[in-house]
């Protein structure tokens, strides 16, 4: 993305070695950039200094909206879902699982995204790929309220295979010094509201994978007890719940809003003791939501339930501790919002700072 639409070339070797030879298509790179510059410009917020093609990205931060601004950052891909989108040759959806794991990431202690720079690494530079990967990015961007600075589309055709890719990005943001969430903040009684997750995320990849091949199972069929076939199933983006999770600090505050923990890898309970202090507990009850479908179908093929609850969200993408006297309304607000929450456990005296799943699914 950082190659300018415009780049001139004055000079095209007719004979002897050239970059193309070599396995970097100059001219396949500004057509990508010229693919993608509408959808990019497309997430700009008023701050955005510049346009798509300078060297860096600009961002004019308003110092004087704040009292102790501190700015947070993320850095985060997709992982091997990447390999799925290949196999289906579907790519418009991964550059919004790109996003959605830094800024929710970011949201976890309270920061609202500002703005978030891509980095995409090719066998092969295809403009309508890359193109279709990066308007997926600034989807991600849109959906969280942050704009698409720039990035780097790097052309490794001597390291990777024509159709390999990967993704990474950092995403910025900003948080009041004095309006920061996390453990420092949550207190015995405290409630757990659950947020659905849309799918597997962007965690779990490999072992789904394995599975998949393993067990023989036909990505585009519909097994039983999905609506959709497997492949469709698996490449869902990532939820952002960014801008649902500020809603709630704003309507809330900090006196009721107190940690967020985002639910990657490590699961439900090991996401969420990362937000209790020591000398407390999260108690999550497993009986407050269903397994989903596709989870179900992987230990089917013989993945133990003790490791999907380590690999796998298990249907909880994100979870916010709040004050007993505010759960009700956390969980009306995100319904409104249409993130499916509702009361998951409570915080509890217990052995360190830690978490654990208790009951049965229904």
């Amino acid at each position: 993305m950082t190659v300018p639409p415009n780049h001139p070339v004055t000079d095209r070797p007719t004979g002897g070695f050239t970059y193309a030879a070599s396995g970097v298509d100059i001219d396949a790179g500004e057509r990508a950039v010229a693919l993608i510059k509408g959808a990019v410009e497309a997430t700009n917020r008023p701050e955005v200094v510049g346009g798509l093609g300078g060297f860096a990205g600009l961002f004019a931060l308003d110092v004087q909206k704040y009292r102790r601004p501190l700015l947070a950052s993320s850095t985060d891909g997709v992982g091997t879902k990447i390999a799925l989108a290949r196999q289906l040759d579907r790519h418009d959806t991964v550059g919004i699982d790109l996003v959605a794991m830094c800024v929710d990431d970011l949201v976890a202690c309270g920061a609202e995204p500002l703005f978030l720079q891509d980095y995409v690494a090719c066998g092969t530079v295809v403009p309508e790929r890359i193109a279709a990967i990066v308007t997926g990015i600034a989807e991600g961007c849109r959906l969280a309220g942050a704009s698409l600075v720039g990035g780097e589309t790097a052309e490794h055709g001597d390291l990777m295979g024509p159709d390999d890719y990967d993704l990474a990005a950092t995403a910025v943001g900003v948080v009041e010094a004095d309006a920061v969430l996390g453990p420092e903040r949550v207190r015995e009684g405290d409630v757990v509201v659950a947020m659905a997750s849309s799918g597997f995320h962007s965690n779990g990849y490999s072992l789904v994978r394995r599975v998949v091949a393993e067990a023989g199972l036909d990505l585009r069929a519909t097994p039983a007890g999905l609506d959709r076939d497997l492949g469709s199933e698996l490449l869902e983006p990532t939820r952002v719940y960014a801008l649902d999770c500020l809603a709630l600090v704003a309507e809330l505050g900090v006196e009721g809003v107190h940690a967020f923990a985002h639910i990657t890898g490590g699961g439900l309970a090991g996401n969420a003791a990362r937000v209790v202090p020591d000398g407390l507990e999260a108690v999550l009850d497993r009986a407050t939501w269903a397994l989903p479908a596709a989870v179900q179908l992987l230990e089917s093929h013989g993945v133990p339930r003790s490791e999907s609850e380590r690999a796998f969200n298990c249907g909880v993408g994100m979870v916010a501790a709040v004050a007993p006297e505010v759960a009700d309304r956390a969980v009306d607000l995100l319904t409104a919002r249409g993130v499916p929450a509702w009361v998951a456990g409570t915080v509890q005296p217990g052995p360190g700072a830690s978490a654990r799943l208790v009951g049965s699914y229904r």
